[in-house]
């Protein structure tokens, strides 16, 4: 598997500054290819087409439970790195910028126009190199409206990032975080999903 496939970004590549590309022409094309495709035959279909969408993610890489469900306006930058467990949902106008891995636990929910950023860039480095660090989105966590959650961010077990905030750190399990920069607002009860068995 490629090393940027896992988000690992080779440091020897001309960086931004440079005007150099920082991943493959075979990435380049691959992540074209799937825009194009996602565009054509997902981003506009209705909400219930579920099970078409996810086949559409499945055959450019991404690895999809049986019940995930992405909403057609959701923009995945590049599936391969997108996981999604049980019952686990990305609504709609969501960005994944997914140059490292984004994983989305069983019965989490990132809601309409969040966004998940695994990329930014090395600000001490003359190239502005471009680094990435892998999201967890833990299981039953919430990700509401319009959140922001950075790279190396893991929203732990239970935990919610309000509307609008904004996570660069980790968010502990069964807590509710909010605000720019996310503060600890208080905890959250906790439960269990009753199992589907």
């Amino acid at each position: 598997m490629e090393r940027e496939t896992l988000g690992i970004l080779d440091a020897s590549k001309s960086g931004s500054r440079t005007g150099g590309p920082s991943f493959s022409l075979r990435h380049r094309v691959l992540r074209a290819a799937w825009a194009v495709t996602w565009l054509l035959l997902a981003a506009w279909t209705p909400a219930p087409l579920h099970r078409w969408r996810a086949m559409l993610l499945r055959a450019f890489g991404a690895q999809l439970a049986a019940n995930a469900r992405v909403h057609g306006s959701a923009r995945i930058w590049y599936p391969p790195n997108l996981i999604m467990e049980e019952n686990a949902l990305i609504g709609q106008r969501v960005i994944c910028y997914a140059v490292a891995p984004i994983r989305i636990c069983s019965d989490a929910i990132v809601s309409q126009g969040a966004h998940l950023c695994t990329g930014s860039h090395a600000l001490n480095d003359p190239c502005f190199q471009l680094e990435a660090r892998p999201i967890t989105i833990g299981a039953n966590a919430w990700v509401a409206a319009e959140a922001f959650v950075g790279p190396g961010v893991v929203l732990e077990e239970g935990a919610v990032l309000g509307a609008r905030g904004v996570a660069f750190r980790n968010v502990p399990a069964w807590t509710i975080f909010a605000g720019n920069p996310a503060r600890f607002l208080r905890e959250r009860e906790r439960f269990t999903i009753p199992s589907r068995s």
